[in-house]
C-alpha cells in the first residue's frame, strides 16, 4: 500500500512539473539577488554622484512637509526593468518557453 502510494506521489511530482517549478523558483531568486546587487552597489552609487546624494536610494525632494524618495522609487523601478530583462532574455535564449508546448 505505500509502495503503492508512493509511486503515485512520483508520478504526480513528475506530471505536473514541481522540480521544474523548485528550480525555477530558486533560480528566479538568484537572479534577484544579483540584480538587487548590482543596482544596489554599483548602479546607486554611481547615479547618486550625479545627484548629489550618497545613493541614488537616497534623493530626495521636499514638498511642504512630505519627503518624497524619488530616488528609491527610480532604484525599485530600475530593479524590476533589469529583473524582467535578465528573465524575458533568460527564458528565449535557454528556449525554455518552448519546454512545456504542446506537439502538434
Amino acid at each position: 500500500m505505500v509502495k503503492k502510494e508512493l509511486r503515485g506521489f512520483l508520478e504526480f511530482i513528475r506530471s505536473k512539473g514541481v522540480v521544474g517549478l523548485a528550480i525555477g523558483i530558486i533560480i528566479g531568486m538568484v537572479v534577484t539577488a544579483t540584480v538587487q546587487s548590482l543596482v544596489g552597489d554599483i548602479i546607486n552609487p554611481l547615479l547618486g554622484l550625479l545627484v548629489s546624494a550618497d545613493t541614488l536610494q537616497g534623493a530626495t525632494v521636499m514638498v511642504g512637509d512630505a519627503e518624497l524618495r524619488w530616488g528609491n522609487f527610480l532604484a525599485t523601478l530600475i530593479d524590476l526593468v533589469l529583473i524582467a530583462g535578465v528573465v524575458y532574455f533568460g527564458v528565449k535564449w535557454l528556449r525554455l518557453d518552448k519546454i512545456d508546448a504542446k506537439d502538434e
